[in-house]
């Protein structure tokens, strides 16, 4: 399923979610431009579980390992990768950060990121393979638009076998069949899995309740 657009109409300009698209997206440019040596990279910022749960390396590391829950987050291991995660984050990033203001959403992003990438680690502890991308930080604001604007509607392409049509989708129906697929791919996949299943889950689950701590008081919303 990909995103087009939603319904729900900002009241103001979404200045930091672009700045978290054009940051992201610059880093990659510089990652993928060969100005710096792609596995040095990956070995420094992407998440490596087994570091962090390896205490004796961790403080050698002097807690850099934690830290990559962060910076992990702004690595991306291809286009499709970046473009998948920019354009969710495009069609719904807006709107949570119109519920949230500016500040209070770069907060959350980056809270949820950083929550998304220790599930991941709670859930594949002895993992030597580096995690990178913006998913878990991307599936908290998924689950953010989620709870605070579920009757809103979202022009999505849907593929139905070869055909793949755009339709008109509730909110809460795309969000809710996309959250359970990330479930089963968690439960269902195998442990050493090229996709983080439960980044995924654990920053859905981070941000329906991360929105509900750091929204203000609650102002009409404009749906068209």
């Amino acid at each position: 399923m990909l995103p087009l657009r939603d319904s729900v109409r900002t009241r103001r300009r979404a200045w930091m979610n672009w700045l978290l698209v054009a940051v992201t997206t610059a880093v990659f440019l510089v990652q993928d431009s060969g100005a710096v040596e792609r596995a040095d990279l990956f070995r420094t910022l992407a998440v490596i579980p087994v570091r962090i749960f390896d205490l004796g390396l961790l403080a050698g590391l002097g807690y850099w390992p934690l830290l990559t829950l962060l910076t992990a987050t702004f690595l991306h291991g291809g286009w499709i990768h970046l473009l998948g995660n920019m354009l969710y984050l495009w069609v719904f990033g807006d709107n949570v950060e119109d519920r949230l203001g500016h500040l209070r959403y770069l907060a959350f992003y980056l809270a949820g990121g950083f929550v998304a990438n220790l599930a991941h680690v709670l859930a594949n502890p002895f993992s030597s393979i580096p995690t990178i991308g913006a998913s878990g930080a991307v599936a908290a604001v998924l689950g953010a638009y989620a709870v605070t604007f579920p009757q809103a509607r979202v022009l999505a392409l849907v593929p139905v076998g070869a055909i793949v049509p755009v339709l008109r989708v509730p909110a809460w129906a795309l969000l809710g069949l996309w959250f359970l697929l990330q479930l089963w791919g968690g439960i269902a996949g195998p442990g050493a899995q090229p996709v983080a299943w439960w980044a995924h889950i654990g920053g859905f689950l981070a941000g329906m309740g991360l929105v509900r701590l750091l929204a203000p008081a609650r102002e009409p919303q404009r749906v068209g």
